[in-house]
């Protein structure tokens, strides 16, 4: 009996946890044998290494507790990467051999498979004097695009690009160029971007009052601190980035404030980091807890979930000393505090198994209750721990006790601390759980609202073929075992319906309890107004939030909405579908009848199009002639060349194999389709504001451009057999968002601060 809930679930472990021999032969043969290796080698370094195993067993059993990816994949495989997730490297010098080792630092991390942050705001402004060599600086954001050139071309552990964090406080002098860095679709896209928000720059907003731009000790300009807000505010409605953290709050709530000063945090931001800062991640699974979901005695074992923390603080501790780091500093920083991040997954599962709406006062009540109880069970797991094993090097317990954070600590806790100490000094985080949670049974997504309750996706057969398999979420599964066909609850909602504040509301009850901070995206309507949208902002900041990232539909980004322009028929059942696919409907196998070829006329009228893809040196000329059958006018033949000769076999191929289907007339227009579903598994590029997959989808979408510049289809991806409508159930309005980089189907969408494909659960952070 297979321990997966759902296919997908087992093709996430086996494409991405599974451990397997350099030639693809499986060592683990079951999830079982995963959750062995992960279990022996964090107990390896206790005194009872196998009475420890079984206790971590049991956690990673039916994946109650999740450790993240990097632990997942990497713990026990002999492998030379490093378990933790998160870095933020140590500060850049303002200098050109300092800039350039940090550069450096951040490769060899990247490689072995960290995410990564950086605070900018440490490099002269653009114009700045450069002493001793009679030039003006070139400022932090031409070092950013060196920083983004870098991260392309390195490959992260598990075939992840690298994923960074670039931070600016909001009193640089470049300050709104870095606003509107990302206003470019084609600039820094290897980077998530927010702004260092201080406390007194937010009142002066509020008082409309002048605000200083500074490096140093000199003043470069003098702008009010409302217009600079504006900006900010202003491209994140249009373009979902930069996002916002408010760094004094973070630091004035750190546990370890007496000892460190942060900048910037990892790059979905639920990690803020001093320098050289490292930590671990892991959720427990609150959907694994509740006793009879949706009956009348619902409700979550929160003993249950006590043991289970206890024995989850316990197995991320010994992966401090499990894990191989890239630099000596990141590994002396995690052993001085060894800060690790205990987040949940699931709790919008959670809070349906209840009877709870999300976002409603009732449920942000409720998840105050169990992240409280998850930060006690963390911090007295962590006491024991000290009382065993002794404190982390730097605790200084009046200090410690001292700091924002610890002063709303029960009592009873912070007694414990002072007698016997703690072994880490930061203990939870909430962190994106995308992939971890798919593996799971496709849970609820950390503390995200349900994306999509079901939808469909197409899979990749060992034959070539392409399945079909519905994916629903694990809270939805549980509904039809236990109330068949019976229509979803109206406290069913999702991150398409929920009013922004209710998210901003669900993230606040949570921050109380979270020590570090949250990963968390409020998603936006397209239509929300630019004042509602900076209220969503300030709420944030006045009740106590630490960042806030939202997500608006965009043409740079791509849309996460959009509305059936079909009408749906009333007599049938609503479909089950959310993300559309870039596959033929029929599968590959059908045959297709070829007519005769058409005779070419000695002269055709057509168009040349030039078709520049970023990473090449060359551009490609793309022709398409056209032939007039029954009065329409129909493509006939396509030529394509470039001067790079490294394109000659393939162009030369697709030029005669284009041609062969057109000359044969009909509806050629599936060449399109098949063009625009191939992906490069090295990633695709920005183009004109849209994600495109591929060299080779570039060339369908001029093909498709060229076909409705003659009337031959009516509009993109109208006539096409896969330009699918999508439908959430019982919804009107469905998620549809860019295509995957990694399986090309199109649902990428803005979760927790990161793109995300529900698909295949490849995330851009990693």
């Amino acid at each position: 009996m297979s321990r997966f809930s759902a296919p997908i679930a087992e093709q996430i472990w086996d494409m991405k946890y599974r451990l397997k021999e350099a030639d693809g032969t499986p060592i683990d043969l079951s999830v079982e044998d995963s959750w062995r290796r992960i279990a022996r080698a964090l107990a390896v370094v206790e005194d009872d290494p196998k009475t420890w195993e079984e206790r971590f067993y049991s956690a990673l059993e039916d994946f109650k507790f999740l450790p993240a990816g990097r632990i997942t994949a990497g713990a026990g495989t002999g492998r030379n990467v490093t378990l933790f997730n998160c870095f933020v490297m140590g500060t850049i010098p303002d200098s050109m051999g300092g800039i350039f080792e940090m550069l450096r630092e951040a490769a060899l991390t990247m490689q072995q498979g960290g995410g990564i942050g950086y605070d900018f705001s440490t490099i002269r402004p653009r114009g700045a004097d450069v002493l001793g060599v009679s030039a003006d600086a070139s400022g932090p954001l031409s070092f950013m695009d060196v920083w983004d050139a870098m991260c392309r071309t390195i490959m992260s552990a598990g075939s992840r690009r690298g994923a960074m964090m670039a931070t600016m406080r909001c009193d640089h002098p470049d300050i709104e160029d870095f606003i509107a860095a990302k206003q470019d679709p084609a600039r820094l896209r290897m980077f998530n971007m927010s702004v260092l928000v201080t406390d007194d720059f937010m009142a002066a907003v509020k008082a409309d009052e002048p605000w200083e731009l500074t490096f140093g000790d000199k003043v470069y300009h003098t702008i009010q601190a409302r217009d600079l807000w504006n900006r900010i505010m202003r491209a994140t409605y249009d373009y979902a980035e930069p996002g916002v953290i408010f760094i004094d709050r973070i630091n004035a709530m750190n546990n370890l404030n007496y000892c460190e000063t942060i900048a910037a945090t990892n790059p979905c931001g639920e990690q803020p980091l001093p320098p050289y800062g490292a930590c671990l991640l892991g959720s427990v699974n609150l959907a694994r807890l509740v006793s009879d979901p949706f009956g009348e005695a619902a409700q979550l074992d929160e003993t249950a979930l006590e043991d289970l923390v206890t024995v989850a603080i316990r197995m991320m501790d010994n992966t401090v000393d499990a894990s191989r780091f890239p630099l000596e500093a990141q590994a002396r920083e995690a052993e001085a505090k060894r800060r690790i991040g205990l987040g949940v997954t699931g709790l919008a599962d959670a809070l349906l198994m209840v009877g709870l709406r999300y976002g409603s006062d009732e449920a942000a009540k409720q998840t105050e209750r169990w992240l409280h109880l998850i930060a006690r069970a963390s911090y007295r797991a962590s006491v024991a721990l000290a009382r065993e094993k002794g404190a982390f090097p730097l605790f200084d317990a009046e200090k410690f006790l001292a700091s924002g954070a610890m002063q709303g600590m029960d009592e009873d806790v912070r007694a414990e601390i002072a007698e016997h100490g703690i072994r880490n000094a930061l203990l939870t985080s909430i962190a994106p759980t995308g992939t971890i949670s798919l593996y799971a049974g496709n849970v609820s997504s950390g503390i995200e609202p349900v994306f999509a309750y079901a939808y469909t996706r197409k899979v990749l057969q060992k034959d070539g073929s392409r399945t079909e398999e519905e994916v629903v979420d694990y809270a939805v599964q549980m509904w039809r075992e236990k109330k068949g066909d019976a229509p979803l609850p109206d406290y069913f909602v999702n991150a398409q319906t929920l009013p922004p504040l209710d998210h901003v509301k669900m993230q606040a009850a949570a921050q109380k309890w979270v020590d570090s901070s949250i990963s968390k995206t409020i998603n936006v309507p397209e239509d929300i107004s630019f004042e509602d949208f900076k209220d969503v902002y300030f709420e944030a900041y006045e009740t106590g939030c630490k960042g806030c990232t939202t997500y608006r539909p965009n043409d740079v980004t791509g849309s996460v909405l959009s509305v059936s322009e079909e009408k749906k028929d009333k007599d049938k059942a609503p479909e089950v579908i959310a993300f559309p696919d870039t596959e033929p409907q029929t599968p590959h196998g059908d045959v297709v009848y070829m007519a005769e070829p058409l005779d070419r006329p000695k002269a055709l009228e057509g168009m040349t199009y030039k078709l520049k893809w970023p990473d090449s040196e060359h551009a490609i000329y793309l022709t398409v002639n056209d032939v007039i059958v029954g009065g329409r006018r129909t493509p006939f033949e396509v030529f394509i060349n470039s001067k790079n000769m490294e394109h000659f076999a393939w162009t030369v191929a697709l030029t005669r194999m284009i041609s062969a289907v057109f000359r044969r007339g009909g509806d050629v227009s599936f060449v399109v389709e098949e063009l625009k579903a191939v992906f490069d598994p090295r990633g695709g590029a920005w183009m004109e504001g849209k994600y495109i997959p591929s060299i080779l989808a570039a060339i369908g979408s001029v093909i498709e451009r060229h076909m409705i510049s003659i009337g031959f289809i009516e509009g993109e991806g109208m006539g096409l057999k896969t330009d699918p409508q999508s439908q959430v159930v019982g919804l009107d309005s469905a998620p549809r968002g860019p295509a995957c980089p990694s399986c090309g189907q199109f649902g990428m969408h803005m979760v927790e601060g990161c793109m995300t494909c529900p698909s295949c659960g490849h995330s851009k952070c990693g």
